[in-house]
């Protein structure tokens, strides 16, 4: 359970004179700020938080427990305030959950979002922002799923006067009771009498917060499970901030074009590992396939088209129409799509098509679709050819004269929801000006569960990943550096063909994933190791795990990367891909990007090996 800061009326007033409470909200949050910060986060709570407790005084709700900075279930977002109580007249547990929002000046319409005087970025309009994070919680608390009458949520603009919010008004959600600028502050004071009853005393209200904080949250739900409810028009994603931000903007520029607007949009999404990426691509394709729009989802990725073949379309012959490859628009004429939705953009390949004018892959992309979207991560790329960065893309975009709009997503949503572990990776790693850190340091006082641990062999990873998959339906896979040979199969002297033990490493041997294209006996296809119950068994590279997510990862460090005097060194000549070791000036930089996407594919927790001893004794301390 995350870190709480919570507490009555009188209580976080108290707090908030004395100095305590902005330095329990650091502390709980891991934020970087210091408690003296006049600006950026700390800054909104020393703003905001006193403002909304007057109004909750003078509703006279003084008893009603404030949870403040609640994170969201297998998220990064955290909601502002959970006023806490029981609802008059029946006597339910009753939640309200309150944005607060600093916005001043005219709040301005744009294409997905909304213009705010101060922010540089585009943004939600915010009681879309906390409908959102209640659909998230009832999502993921059966009790509330069952009772959602007891979710109420607002957004607190109090610094805003009425006029200048005229924008938000005239958009999707109006009701007085989801947004409140400071001339409606009486509004907000009257929803409190409606959903609080203050009559309730201080301990009864604590104990309905505890619940709320207490209560377990039903398992994640995956990529594949959710996408594949979609096409069967039963469940969805729940798209949080930028994530619906960047929906909204596809959505808006297809609603363009349908309204005869010629001009080609392209939308560049950027986000790291598991910040939701796919969630976005599928939920725009399901909703454009139910629209009876030309849409399509395209990757570089044999293994997660295939997937997603076998997965979401499930023998609908419809539906796996729907799922593509990059190279697969070389003969398309131009804008013969709606939308074309690119998924792992990061692997659009440096090369021509001589079936299409030779064309680069990027233009094919760009030229076939009147919106194409490209969603992609830059430190995902692994291969030399490949090279999807935004800078690429954009170039591209803005020379065949498009309209380019850039979506960037914050946090992570894979790895339990953990702010902290990218940033522990990437440190790790060396992939930031940060140093490395002690995962217990980093997270110490948050209350972030994702797991980290380092084993002295692969016998002991192997048994550990083992341990948290007994007695639950929890998926673990072994994933390692591609720095042992590849054999094809063998004879299995049964008329099939047997996967060869490639990876020694003393007495622990195992076979790699399927070659691809070759069937063996008792082992999935590789395009299907990560999804595969029986892919357990083997272990997977970067090319099967890329794109995929399973509840706990096992990660072997090969040879190609270890610590010498309290430094990365990229051994080439330990490498057995023959693709990235023709770039030695990059091979430094695709090795420790392959390590951090294998290291971000776990959705609970990590635990690490390498045959390095000295490597191992930096991964064990750092992993402590």
């Amino acid at each position: 359970m995350s870190q709480v800061v919570s507490g009555s009326v009188a209580e976080l007033r108290q707090r908030m004179d004395d100095g305590t409470l902005i330095r329990d909200l650091v502390r709980a949050t891991g934020s970087w700020q210091p408690v003296n910060a006049e600006t950026g986060e700390v800054g909104a709570w020393r703003n905001s938080l006193p403002i909304l407790l007057d109004v909750m005084q003078r509703a006279g709700m003084t008893n009603v427990q404030v949870v403040l900075e609640h994170r969201l279930p297998y998220s990064p977002k955290r909601v502002d305030a959970v006023l806490c109580g029981l609802c008059p007249g029946t006597s339910e547990p009753s939640y309200l959950l309150v944005e607060l929002k600093q916005w001043s000046g005219p709040v301005v319409s744009e294409a997905g979002g909304f213009r705010v005087n101060g922010l540089k970025s585009l943004q939600l309009h915010p009681s879309e922002q906390v409908f959102r994070y209640g659909r998230q919680l009832l999502d993921f608390h059966p009790d509330l799923a069952r009772n959602p009458h007891r979710i109420r949520g607002v957004a607190y603009l109090h610094n805003a006067e009425d006029e200048e919010c005229a924008a938000l008004d005239r958009a999707k959600f109006t009701a007085q009771d989801y947004l409140v600028t400071r001339s409606r502050t009486p509004v907000l004071e009257n929803l409190l009498r409606k959903v609080l009853d203050a009559s309730v005393d201080h301990a009864t209200n604590h104990q309905v917060a505890k619940d709320l904080m207490d209560a377990r949250a039903a398992p994640a739900k995956t990529l594949l499970t959710t996408a594949a409810g979609m096409f069967e028009n039963r469940d969805d994603f729940v798209l949080l901030d930028e994530q619906k931000l960047a929906y909204n903007m596809v959505m808006d520029a297809v609603g363009a074009t349908q309204r005869g607007d010629s001009r080609k949009r392209v939308v560049i999404v950027l986000g790291g590992p598991g910040s939701g990426k796919s969630a976005i691509a599928m939920s725009l394709l399901a909703k454009l396939a139910r629209t009876n729009r030309k849409a399509v989802h395209a990757t570089g990725s044999r293994a997660f088209t295939q997937t997603l073949w076998r997965r979401v379309a499930r023998g609908d012959s419809g539906v796996k129409a729907l799922f593509v490859y990059f190279r697969d628009f070389s003969k398309h004429r131009k804008n013969e799509l709606d939308v074309v939705i690119c998924d792992e953009a990061h692997r659009i390949r440096d090369k021509r098509s001589t079936g299409s004018g030779n064309r680069l892959q990027v233009e094919e992309l760009i030229d076939v679709a009147k919106v194409p979207v490209f969603l992609l991560d830059e430190h995902q790329v692994v291969r030399p050819n490949e090279v999807g960065t935004q800078e690429y893309i954009e170039g591209t975009a803005v020379a065949r004269g498009c309209d380019v709009k850039v979506v960037r997503l914050e946090g992570q949503f894979r790895c339990g929801g953990s702010v902290l572990y990218d940033e522990w990776v990437r440190r790790l790693l060396g992939l930031s000006e940060k140093p490395p850190i002690v995962w217990s340091d980093l997270v110490a006082g948050t209350g972030d569960e994702y797991v980290v641990r380092t084993e002295g062999s692969p016998a002991s990873l192997e048994e550990w990943l083992l341990g948290r998959m007994r007695g639950t339906d929890h998926t673990a896979r072994i994933a390692a550096g591609f720095c042992w040979p590849w054999s094809e199969p063998k004879p299995n002297g049964r008329g099939g063909l047997r996967l060869v033990e490639d990876v020694a490493i003393g007495n622990w041997k195992r076979p790699w994933n399927t070659p691809d294209g070759k069937k063996v006996d008792d082992a999935p296809p590789a395009a299907l190791w990560a999804s595969d119950p029986k892919g357990f068994n083997q272990v997977g590279c970067i090319y099967t795990a890329q794109g995929f997510e399973y509840d706990w990862a096992g990660v072997i460090f090969g040879e190609d990367l270890v610590i010498r005097d309290d430094q990365w060194v990229a051994q080439m000549d330990k490498s057995r891909d023959s693709a990235v070791k023709r770039d030695e000036a990059r091979f430094d930089e695709l090795v420790r990007n392959t390590y951090k996407v294998l290291l971000t594919r776990g959705m609970h927790g990590v635990c690490l090996h390498s045959v390095d001893e000295k490597t191992n004794e930096f991964l064990c301390t750092y992993s402590r």
